[in-house]
């Protein structure tokens, strides 16, 4: 059970990846893969050893990661926008001893440790293919990547995933999603979030083709999706916020799903989604890193139940608990808590943080082991369905209530005035806390009307 051989045993003349113009088989894949396990041995990567990628969505960035693994070192993606001190923070966090780049991000750097050695894709690419192939035994719960998370607090933390964590995620996903090798995935979202990690890896797992795209504007996604014959895509709101504002063409309606997850996808946005792409299922779903996924809604409710966020996705146990650890009654809010196989192994050398999300599940869950502590407040009605109520660390105290500003943002979106939109507290002598908004006003509005217009629907 190791990610770097996800991709074997399937026809090797059949399409793993397209980039562009440019198609990459399933047997040149596992070349290039093998190649560059081999490279970096050759300099001297030992298992354990982290091995960081920045660069953009590519067929080298896929070639990296898995080469990395291949050789028994950590991968480590870091998300291609990300600013110089950002990328050093990892680097010198994590004690990764070699950065994949290229030329242009290499020369950003200023404090890069001496103890990583940077190479450049222009430069030093041809160099790690022409080691000698490298075999390095992995256990399934050995560590494979560590993925860079923003918090709450604080700088990113680095969320530590098994070889384990990331095939059953990829097997959980496949199972509910209905993946086939005849699906054509087109990856729009960055390599360095589970999300958009997972996209590739399910893709090669079912021996489908993963289609790699950075995008601009979101006609280029819509234009992807029917260049390429794409028929799964993974979002969050504000990208479906942009797509749902665009047209789509008749020939994009060979789309046989799209994913949700990142955030909750207000029910005016799932209903327009429904009209653009009638014959499309959508899934709404919800997950953090530590957890890697964890619920989903069956299609099938998505019209009766637009604000739910589902049920456990397979491999995954859920409860929602209260602040002294019991289950919390049907329609009474509590804390989600995740076990299972898909439960992260920790932050990276962050013991303090690990033990204040990490703790022994309690003893009535089917799971034994670690589980994970969300952080988010859910309700779970009476048939079992999840709803999310808010982020513990989010929620606004206003005249002793708690208000969730993800329900008040879904509140403003509905009212068709806004684009896109934001709600914080701030700190209020008569009400504890006052609430703010901030929004891009909708298509064809100036400022003032999509205010009037908001306050208007909402008083």
């Amino acid at each position: 059970m190791r990610v770097d051989t996800l991709h074997l045993g399937h026809d090797g003349t059949r399409a793993a990846l397209i980039e562009g113009a440019h198609t990459t088989t399933y047997a040149e894949l596992e070349a290039l893969v093998s190649q560059m396990a081999s490279g970096l041995a050759a300099l001297g990567v030992r298992p354990g050893d982290r091995v960081a990628v920045w660069l953009s969505k590519t067929t080298g960035n896929i070639a990296a990661l898995l080469g990395a693994m291949r050789a028994g070192a950590v991968a480590i993606p870091v998300n291609p926008v990300l600013k110089a001190p950002q990328v050093e923070h990892i680097i010198a966090d994590s004690g990764a001893t070699v950065l994949l780049t290229n030329n242009a991000r290499s020369e950003m750097l200023r404090n890069t440790p001496r103890t990583c050695r940077v190479l450049r894709a222009e430069k030093d690419w041809g160099v790690l293919m022409k080691g000698a192939p490298v075999a390095v035994d992995r256990a399934p719960d050995d560590l494979a990547a560590i993925l860079y998370t923003s918090g709450s607090t604080g700088r990113p933390k680095g969320v530590m995933l098994s070889h384990a964590n990331l095939v059953l995620g990829a097997e959980s996903v496949s199972e509910y999603l209905g993946i086939s090798g005849e699906d054509r995935i087109l990856c729009v979202l960055p390599l360095a979030f589970d999300y958009g990690l997972n996209q590739v890896l399910t893709a090669l797992k079912q021996g489908g083709t993963a289609i790699l795209l950075d995008y601009l504007l979101p006609r280029d996604v819509v234009k992807a999706v029917v260049r390429h014959k794409a028929t799964g895509l993974a979002g969050v709101p504000p990208l479906w916020m942009q797509l749902a504002e665009v047209e789509w063409p008749p020939e994009a309606r060979g789309l046989r799903y799209i994913t949700n997850s990142g955030g909750r996808m207000p029910a005016a946005l799932t209903k327009r989604l429904r009209e653009l792409l009638p014959g499309t299922k959508i899934y709404l779903m919800y997950g953090l890193t530590e957890a890697f996924r964890s619920t989903y809604l069956d299609p099938a409710l998505v019209d009766t139940h637009p604000d739910s966020i589902g049920r456990a996705i397979p491999r995954a146990e859920l409860h929602v608990l209260r602040a002294d650890g019991t289950p919390a009654a049907a329609g009474e809010p509590g804390e989600l808590v995740h076990a299972g196989p898909l439960v992260a192994k920790g932050y990276w050398n962050d013991a303090e943080r690990t033990a204040v999300r990490f703790r022994p599940a309690p003893a009535f869950f089917r799971h034994s082991g670690m589980a994970v502590w969300s952080g988010d407040t859910v309700v779970q009605d009476n048939e079992g369905l999840l709803y999310f109520v808010g982020r513990d660390d989010e929620m606004m105290k206003v005249s002793g209530n708690r208000v969730s500003p993800t329900e008040v943002e879904e509140a403003i979106f509905a009212t068709g005035a806004v684009g896109v939109v934001a709600v914080f507290g701030v700190a209020d002598e008569r009400l504890g806390q006052a609430i703010i908004a901030v929004g891009v006003p909708a298509a064809g509005l100036a400022g003032a009307d999509a205010e009037a217009l908001a306050r208007r629907e909402l008083a």
